[in-house]
């Protein structure tokens, strides 16, 4: 029908069914769109993703040709390394008029190689979700994880723009919002907000603990602010090594500013201009979206899929507190308006989280550890 999203219609295939791929799965399914979702992945995500009704057919990475060949739309989904050598066989497996993109997050290297083994027929665009968790994997996905969130859109030189913007209409569905970029300038972009951060993280952390191992630096200290501004040194290297080695250019660059900036704040940190650098980074700081997250998770965590209406987290505590049940931590992930969203909720044991399931689950809620 002429008003149906998108592939409303179509089998749609997600290659790496981890918590991007689930996502995918599950907002998709949640929507109604797709005639099936097929997953391609390790015998065990599989598993795993039908179990939590994320996947209605499942294929393993050996039968990658079966999994793909009736898709209308193909997701890849696995790390960036593993879709560089998938993309010459995905887009020549594809079917013809099929639309092949993916979520890495860095693109030009992806879309490079999608441009060097491209097929008549067969389109490709690039495609990153600015959206995420400290958690990995199939078990962690969330149907309104790209609600708000930005998600680019890195065309090949030669996809015709209906074919974009029929990509972009459904991003839309999802409740994200679609920016059409060059791999180029989403590269450096990303290098500059989310790369180097994660660089002067780890470098801040390491030299403290240097100090602490060497002086005696009472790291217990370390809270509030030092927290929060060094939250993503906790990130695994695995999830970082493809990210650093198809993007090093762009990394070293901002690297290389921020150490000028840095130099200049070194030399005003005793002078009154400090004042000028702390008024310009504050107004900037303003215009930052505040939909982002910045929590630590160091709680035993539950996931509650919950209604958009007035009292619902009244209802949830009060529910727990009749238990007994303290929740240490809360948090309103994603939300849809009008449909509903994610809660996520702390414990301090596991116990005490695996008794909150249970007492929401009776009550009527879709809840799960996370």
């Amino acid at each position: 029908m002429a008003n149906d999203p998108p592939f409303a219609r179509d089998a749609i295939a997600v290659v790496g069914v981890g918590l991007i791929g689930g996502s995918l799965g599950l907002a998709l399914k949640g929507l109604g769109i797709g005639s099936r979702i097929v997953g391609i992945s390790r015998q065990e995500t599989l598993d795993a993703a039908f179990a939590l009704d994320v996947i209605d057919a499942g294929y393993r990475y050996e039968d990658l040709e079966s999994g793909i060949r009736d898709a209308a739309l193909v997701f890849l989904c696995t790390p960036i390394v593993r879709i560089l050598d998938m993309l010459p066989e995905v887009l020549g497996a594809a079917r013809q008029d099929a639309l092949v993109t993916d979520v890495g997050s860095t693109k030009h290297a992806i879309v490079s190689t999608a441009t060097a083994h491209a097929r008549d027929g067969v389109h490709f665009v690039g495609g990153h979700p600015m959206a995420g968790s400290e958690h990995r994997g199939v078990g962690a996905a969330d149907p309104f994880l790209f609600q708000n969130a930005i998600y680019v859109l890195t065309p090949s030189p030669d996809t015709p723009d209906i074919v974009v913007e029929k990509l972009a209409r459904l991003v839309r569905a999802f409740g994200a919002r679609p920016m059409k970029m060059t791999p180029r300038e989403h590269d450096r972009a990303a290098a500059a907000v989310s790369h180097l951060p994660q660089m002067m993280a780890t470098s801040l952390v390491s030299m403290v603990g240097r100090m602490t191992e060497d002086e005696g630096l009472p790291i217990r200290m370390a809270a509030g602010g030092f927290r929060d501004l060094t939250r993503i040194a906790s990130s695994p290297y695995e999830m970082w090594r493809d990210i650093c080695h198809t993007n090093a250019a762009p990394i070293r660059e901002m690297i290389d500013l921020y150490i000028e900036s840095l130099s200049a704040i070194r030399s005003a940190v005793d002078r009154e201009r400090l004042e000028q650098a702390f008024a310009y980074a504050n107004r900037i700081r303003g215009q930052i979206p505040k939909d982002s997250k910045g929590f630590l998770h160091p709680l035993h965590e539950i996931l509650l899929l919950a209604e958009d209406r007035p009292g619902v987290i009244a209802h949830v505590a009060r529910t727990l507190a009749g238990e007994n049940i303290n929740i240490n931590d809360i948090e309103v992930l994603n939300v849809r308006e009008g449909e509903g969203g994610t809660i996520r909720m702390g414990f301090d044991s596991r116990s005490c989280a695996e008794r909150a399931v249970d007492v929401l689950a009776k009550a009527g809620y879709s809840v799960r550890l996370r």
